[in-house]
């Protein structure tokens, strides 16, 4: 019987083994935003509650600074020894130092050698997270179907929604369930151990995945160069327009999932509306992600990325002054739902668009660095600079101008994205091919 396959002809398992990682590593630091006031408490005692979160969530941004490192190691790793072995050896890494986080004592019971060894967990997970998504980009769109890429790479982003879905699901169980000093003492830890046990089986589906670096493929970037430097000169405008969209799209993604917090530090709601946000904003983006790549395959990428992204941009203040002026969970949760939705159907092309821009001898230790530089520079901070704006301007619509300013720039470097998509490339071979011929 033929293996089934999923959404135009991939493999489901290749998707599935493709986006474990991604996934697992994504609940992983999405669970520590979630619990960032738990993990201070844990590591960061301290007779000032702000001191004590703002310490674990500079912990948290910790992590980022190996990813540029790991993105260059294993992104370099994929493109020279293959696909394959570069995502299980993220994988690898990554599952090691969830246990390791997972287990590691209280402030209480080691004193300084709890936030040490936080911090060293935090650095080997952005390494291996930073290696993660180049490779496996890469792979996703060199195995799909070529007039199926787009909604095959999307999977790329759904994955990280899956994840932040999983990981608010998860802290709303538990939130449910156990009072605050169970949070504090074990509950977070139960969330990160839950994502553990995905390990061992991503290990095994990944083992059996074929490789793709050799492959020859059609509708994709290629360099005269002889050189990996020389074919990333050649690629240098569609790195930068790379850069400022990655770092624009993590902005969003990272104020979406500082809403937990900000839903009970800020707005001063339940726990289990505050992680409820994260449930209904992260299944929204699940469902625009997929729905932008596979409309991007009939329509092409730009148009997919340009027109929500304005939509966008239009919606995010009067979203942020109605949460902040009903203080209701039925805002959050709505609110917050409409938004993730608009602002996620840009990033289902946008990765089929950067990784058929690059050649693939580059692919994936490009793509893997501009993405961790991104994450890097604004993923760590953006939970920080949210915070203390807040706490500079006393003002609770902070995130939003933020984030607006964030769009904007978005918005202009997506514009300057040039077409990638199959079949707009291929319509316009025929049309020249027609006109050679009638010439």
């Amino acid at each position: 019987m033929a293996e089934e396959t999923g959404g135009g002809g991939l493999k489901r398992r290749y998707i599935l083994a493709a986006t474990a990682g991604n996934a697992l590593e994504f609940y992983d630091f999405i669970t520590y935003s979630f619990f960032a006031i738990q993990i201070g408490h844990t590591f960061f005692p301290s007779t000032s509650a702000f001191q004590s979160l703002m310490l674990s969530l500079a912990t948290f941004g910790v992590g980022f600074v190996t990813r540029p490192i790991g993105g260059i190691v294993i992104g370099i790793y994929s493109d020279r020894v293959g696909r394959r072995p570069a995502m299980m050896l993220s994988f690898t890494m990554m599952g090691l130092a969830i246990i390791g986080l997972a287990l590691i004592p209280s402030y209480a019971r080691i004193g300084v050698a709890a936030p040490i060894l936080a911090i060293l967990a935090r650095m080997v997970q952005g390494f291996s997270l930073g290696g993660e998504v180049g490779p496996t980009t890469a792979y996703l769109m060199e195995a799909a179907p070529v007039h199926r890429r787009g909604l095959m790479v999307s999977w790329q982003g759904a994955s990280q929604q899956i994840a932040a879905t999983a990981g608010g699901a998860v802290g709303v169980v538990l939130a449910s369930t156990l009072d605050s000093a169970a949070l504090d003492s074990y509950g977070w830890r139960i969330a990160f151990l839950l994502g553990a046990v995905t390990v061992p089986f991503g290990l095994w589906i990944r083992r059996s995945l074929p490789e793709t670096l050799h492959a020859a493929e059609t509708h994709a970037a290629t360099s005269s160069a002889t050189t990996r430097l020389g074919m990333a000169r050649d690629s240098s405008r569609i790195i930068g327009l790379g850069l400022i969209v990655l770092a624009y799209g993590t902005i969003s993604t990272y104020i979406t999932d500082y809403m937990t917090t900000y839903a009970q530090d800020t707005l001063h709601m339940h726990a289990r509306a505050a992680f409820a946000v994260s449930v209904v904003s992260n299944l929204a983006g699940l469902v625009a992600v997929l729905y932008g790549g596979w409309l991007s395959d009939r329509i092409g990428r730009r148009p997919v990325m340009i027109w929500p992204n304005m939509a966008a941009l239009i919606v995010t203040y009067p979203i942020f002054l109605w949460i902040v002026h009903d203080k209701t969970p039925f805002a959050l949760l709505a609110g917050m739902g409409i938004l993730g939705f608009i602002a996620n159907i840009p990033f289902g092309p946008f990765y089929a668009a950067l990784a058929e821009g690059l050649p693939k001898q580059i692919r994936g230790s490009a793509f893997a660095t501009v993405y961790a530089i991104s994450i890097a520079t604004f993923g760590g901070t953006c939970q920080l600079v949210v915070r203390g704006l807040i706490e500079l301007t006393g003002n609770p619509l902070a995130p939003a101008w933020y984030l607006l300013l964030a769009t904007i720039i978005g918005q202009i470097a997506i514009w300057m994205i040039p077409e990638t998509a199959p079949v707009k490339l291929g319509a316009a071979a025929k049309i020249d091919a027609r006109a050679a011929g009638v010439a």
